[in-house]
């Protein structure tokens, strides 16, 4: 319960004159003092010239009222001998005078405050016996009072204060100081007593603070800003708090980082997350940093969006420069107006990626599909057969060719060693893939249909990879093109118009513009073996990007176009099958690992 002041404090002058008394509020019990009794002086009347001088004296040694030595009572006993003695009038209206400017000064005291206000309650009573009706007397009374109940009000505030009931719900020791301001706007003791509540609030603040509660902390700040207007302090207060705010989000967000670096750290760093932004403004750096960092993590693990890198090798080198794809979803297949489109391409539908995969930037190369047949000693599948697909200059037409394997070109030549790897079967490609894996300890495997449509559209949506425009943005690709020339001078009669590569085969990788993903001949060069088996259309396939396989499957899938393919053929959602032997200078393949 918060302090009061005594009633008594608050009585006003009816009540003194009433009782004959006037209550001294003090830090015990009230103290009531009694209306003054002159002291009883006996003159002789022959001795009144003697009682002049003697009162005058006492009055210059400022002697005027305690005793009956003392100047008023000798005043007043001056004037029962003789009513009309001129010197006894004057000289009580010049201790009256002097009693009033006492009082006034006792109650301007800043310091020792209750004597001073009992001397002053003593003086206001001399007065008022001495001249009640006086207009200054009266007012000094009035001020008496006044001044009882300030330092009451004081008192009773700090001693709330003291208990911690700062007042906050409209009682307690903000009331108290402001019925002390409302009797005297300038007490300097209630206005610092309002400046002690202020920082008790204050205080109350940055303690919620502290503990992370900072919907409380602004609660009890906005309590201190209705103590005083204009206050300084509160703008103080205000910065302490959100240096506070920033420390505890700068430590949510370093220990939610170092969550990361462990095996089992996101649920962790997610918690750490969650605490941050229940406290944290709006736009707050180091949340919008661990969120960041949380979101990379779970659909990156240790890596970026976009980033390349390549895994070392176990028997030294490193294996292919793999491109990070973002996770996200992509409308997979042709729509029901697409031109070209074929049934095996629909119904178009909504494919989502919950993590991110690394898709190896280039098809694989000659070189690096050479180290694995060394490594391994591997006989693929051409090499087996003895033959496989190639372009026949002659006739314009491809033809099966002996002695053709991995090591040659679209024409049955000899392959650079950084042109894609063609002549190879999916086993010969999910073979490299197995290598690949053991050599650096990660899953590599040949994409989804999926994930290579994704890939192949980067974010984009249209007919073709680019977008609808009918023919190639310059520089994008190895396509099927109007000015392709062959060695020996013939065109190819379905081609995108106007279009040149410079190529009439297949081109060494990185001949041309990366995709906006950063991955090299997606749309062309040679058509690539995906893992999924082949499946007349996309009724029931899987929605979350997963191969659709059925193991033992024969039929299998090749995406994208191909250096000799028709501009239908070229399209994104282009898709065919091919026998899991198949070999042939229009198709090679590349990898992707998880992450």
């Amino acid at each position: 319960m918060a302090a009061r002041p005594p009633a008594a404090a608050a009585a006003g002058a009816s009540d003194a004159e009433a009782t004959g008394t006037v209550t001294i509020a003090g830090d015990g019990e009230a103290e009531t003092v009694q209306r003054w009794t002159p002291p009883a002086v006996v003159i002789d009347p022959q001795q009144r010239r003697q009682a002049r001088r003697q009162a005058e004296l006492a009055q210059r040694e400022g002697r005027l009222y305690a005793s009956a030595e003392d100047a008023i009572p000798i005043w007043l006993a001056l004037q029962a001998l003789d009513p009309d003695d001129q010197a006894a009038r004057r000289g009580l209206q010049r201790a009256r005078q002097t009693l009033l400017l006492q009082a006034r000064a006792l109650l301007q005291r800043p310091l020792q405050q209750r004597q001073a206000l009992a001397e002053a309650a003593q003086i206001a009573l001399v007065l008022l016996t001495l001249a009640p009706q006086e207009e200054q007397v009266r007012a000094l009374q009035a001020d008496v009072e006044r001044r009882q109940r300030v330092v009451a009000f004081n008192r009773a505030g700090e001693d709330d204060l003291r208990a911690g009931r700062i007042g906050e719900n409209g009682d307690g020791a903000l009331q108290n100081f402001r019925e002390a301001l409302a009797l005297e706007p300038d007490d300097v003791r209630a206005r610092q007593g309002l400046a002690a509540a202020e920082s008790g609030l204050i205080a109350r603040a940055e303690e919620a603070a502290r503990a992370a509660d900072f919907a409380a902390a602004g609660v009890w700040l906005a309590e201190a800003s209705n103590v005083r207007s204009a206050s300084p302090t509160i703008a103080d207060a205000f910065e302490r708090i959100e240096v506070i705010r920033r420390q505890i989000l700068a430590r949510l967000r370093d220990q939610g980082l170092a969550d990361l670096a462990t095996p089992q750290g996101l649920k962790p760093a997610r918690e750490k997350l969650a605490e941050a932004m229940r406290i944290a403004l709006p736009g707050d750096e180091a949340v919008a940093l661990l969120r960041e960092r949380i979101d990379l993590a779970t659909y990156y693990g240790s890596f970026r969006p976009g980033q390349v890198f390549s895994d070392p090798l176990r028997d030294g080198g490193l294996g292919p420069a793999m491109v990070v794809v973002p996770h996200g979803g992509f409308q997979m297949g042709a729509g029901l107006t697409e031109p070209g489109a074929s049934d095996a391409e629909r119904p178009a539908h909504y494919v989502r990626f919950e993590r991110g995969f690394a898709m190896a930037a280039t098809e694989v190369t000659v070189a690096d599909f050479a180290r694995f047949v060394k490594a391994t000693n591997a006989r693929p599948r051409a090499t087996r057969r003895g033959h496989s697909v190639v372009y026949d200059e002659r006739s314009g037409n491809f033809i099966r060719r002996s002695g053709v394997d991995w090591r040659s070109d679209y024409d049955g030549g000899a392959a650079l060693a950084n042109q894609p790897v063609m002549h190879v079967s999916v086993r010969d490609a999910e073979g490299y893939a197995a290598w690949l894996s053991d050599q650096t300890g990660f899953a590599y495997r040949l994409p989804s249909e999926a994930e290579f449509e994704y890939a192949l559209r980067a974010g984009r949506s249209g007919r073709y990879p680019w977008g609808n425009e009918g023919v190639p943005p310059a520089d994008t690709g190895n396509f099927t093109g109007g000015d392709d020339v062959s060695p020996s001078g013939r065109h190819w009669a379905n081609a995108f118009v106007g279009y040149g590569d410079g190529y009439w085969g297949a081109a060494p990788v990185r001949s041309f513009k990366p995709n906006p993903w950063g991955l090299y001949d997606m749309a062309g060069n040679l058509s690539e073996w995906v893992a999924d088996c082949w499946h007349a259309s996309y009724r029931r396939a899987p929605a979350d990007g997963a191969a659709w396989f059925n193991p033992g499957c024969r039929a299998r899938v090749i995406r994208g176009g191909n250096w000799a393919n028709s501009p239908e053929q070229t399209r994104a959602a282009w898709r065919q099958s091919q026998d899991s032997d198949t070999t042939s200078a229009r198709i090679g393949f590349r990898l992707v690992r998880g992450i």
